[in-house]
């Protein structure tokens, strides 16, 4: 029975079911989409000026303060307890939201889920780490389809319980805590992989000769003190001496080794950028999450400008509901495209970043609410498609420790743009702009990145068609290709 059990926890199909389940939970928010409506209403009572420039941008500091020792810790404590500490950070953030109402305890809540964000970097690489490599892909098509669906069905979820009245915001976010203790009992049910896939990589192996080792030098010393009378001696100060002096010098190597894996992270990081492709896709995946981040973490506050929730009925978790929904079909949608995206993924990404900029024009300008939201919507699914073909760009020719390396690489620069971009244009210590003239910013952003990349495209586009005839040693001709294409893959380089 004890063996059968073992085989069941062993097999691919368990760990993956646990972190679907705690996806899932940790991701069903009803409350989400009505975050702005229910701080600046009855409950907590603070101005849209406050929410927008005072506590949102807490999150974006946060998340790029912790990102990179989280990433670390990650590695180093192989995944499982920062999975924990991530639901443990919801946990605190939405009883924060329940029970504090001040200001300052609103930007204290913010910083927490900020450190749940950071922590995101485990429940997206954990399930590599556990199960064997010819089963990624089901798992991740599983634990994506299961984030999917709990944000989906929270907003979904909080839109009926707003619009029929049902329960108050208050006891949503005791909802929203019960659901979280779910995602916590599930977390602690996550298998501790034997390895990680840098700090410990190959541990267990490096373990058994050691402890192999340990053990024939052990018999030799016994053969010897049977043999020899005089070595059954021991010098108990001696052997104390020696134990010191060994444990420092074991403490000395694993501050070596620790180095000389940050050391050889930072070569692998630089390794992958020297291909011009990836390159390319990296600085649009940047400067378009960038974009998107405030798109989205603003909306709601644009939203509450246009139709104040105390004078009007809200629909933004029924927005987010169907956001979520087509967002997904977009996704999947995209994987039986029979498209060579190397070849088009540039011209439709100038494509989609620009009717994202123009969206966002007609959601600023167009004091409608309905426009608003189909508005969004758009964006959201442009979003989707963009993101899902330079994700797939990027990660093509990597292999899974470098796909770790590269995202986090570029979620660390988007975020310390980002944050230049909030200290400037939304924090109240910087220019604390109104949120109307913050939305004419980002669509005018996104605007230049497609004049920018659409340029490039056209650049590319035409050199690719001005390709020389190269003659050969044996009169015969072959085109010249194009430089950016000739780069070897890097898949010849992994580990």
């Amino acid at each position: 029975m004890m063996e059968t059990v073992r085989r069941w926890r062993s097999d691919w199909r368990f760990p993956t079911g646990v972190l679907c389940a705690y996806r899932f939970f940790s991701t069903v928010k009803p409350l989400d989409p009505f975050s702005v409506p229910y701080l600046t209403g009855p409950d907590k009572n603070l101005t849209t000026e406050q929410v927008s420039n005072d506590i949102f941008p807490v999150w974006s500091y946060s998340y790029l303060c912790v990102l990179v020792p989280v990433f670390l810790l990650t590695d180093w404590l192989r995944y499982k307890p920062v999975v924990v500490l991530q639901c443990v950070a919801l946990f605190i953030n939405t009883a924060m939201l329940l029970w504090t109402e001040s200001v300052g305890a609103m930007q204290a809540s913010r910083f927490v889920l900020g450190v749940a964000a950071a922590c995101g970097v485990a429940t997206s690489s954990y399930i590599y780490s556990i199960i064997d490599e010819k089963w990624y892909w089901k798992a991740t098509s599983y634990c994506g389809s299961a984030k999917h669906l709990g944000y989906m069905l929270g907003s979904a979820l909080g839109q009926l319980l707003v619009s029929f009245n049902l329960i108050t915001y208050d006891n949503i976010l005791v909802l929203t805590l019960a659901l979280i203790a779910v995602a916590l009992l599930a977390s602690l049910l996550l298998p501790t992989p034997r390895q990680s896939m840098f700090f410990r990589h190959r541990r267990a192996a490096r373990r058994t000769s050691r402890d192999a080792s340990i053990t024939q030098e052990h018999n030799i010393q016994a053969q010897q003190i049977y043999t020899v009378e005089s070595e059954t001696v021991r010098q108990p100060q001696s052997d104390a001496r020696n134990e010191e002096e060994e444990n420092v010098s074991k403490c000395e190597d694993q501050t070596k080794k620790d180095g000389r894996v940050l050391l050889q992270m930072w070569r692998d990081i630089l390794d992958c950028y020297s291909s011009r492709r990836l390159l390319y896709w990296s600085v649009w995946w940047i400067l378009a999450t960038v974009g998107f981040n405030h798109m989205g973490g603003y909306s709601q506050v644009l939203w509450e400008n246009v139709a104040p929730s105390r004078n009007n009925s809200v629909y933004n978790g029924g927005v987010e509901a169907v956001s979520h929904l087509l967002g997904a079909a977009v996704a999947y949608g995209v994987g039986f495209a029979d498209i060579n995206w190397e070849v088009r993924g540039q011209p439709v990404l100038s494509v989609c970043t620009g009717l994202v900029g123009a969206t966002l024009f007609l959601m600023t300008f167009i004091n409608n609410i309905w426009i608003c939201y189909a508005s969004y919507v758009v964006c959201c699914c442009m979003e989707t498609l963009s993101m899902t073909v330079a994700t797939y760009q990027i990660a093509a020719d990597l292999s899974t420790e470098r796909y770790a390396l590269v995202f986090g690489a570029n979620t660390f620069a988007a975020l310390t743009l980002q944050n230049i971009m909030t200290s400037i244009v939304v924090d109240s210590e910087g220019l604390g702009l109104d949120i109307v003239v913050q939305f004419i910013i980002y669509s005018s952003y996104f605007t230049a990145i497609a004049i920018a990349f659409a340029l490039h495209a056209l650049w590319w586009t035409t050199r690719s068609g001005n390709k020389e005839l190269k003659p050969l040693d044996n009169n015969e001709t072959e085109l010249n290709p194009d430089p950016t294409l000739s780069e070897p893959k890097l898949k010849s380089v992994k580990n």
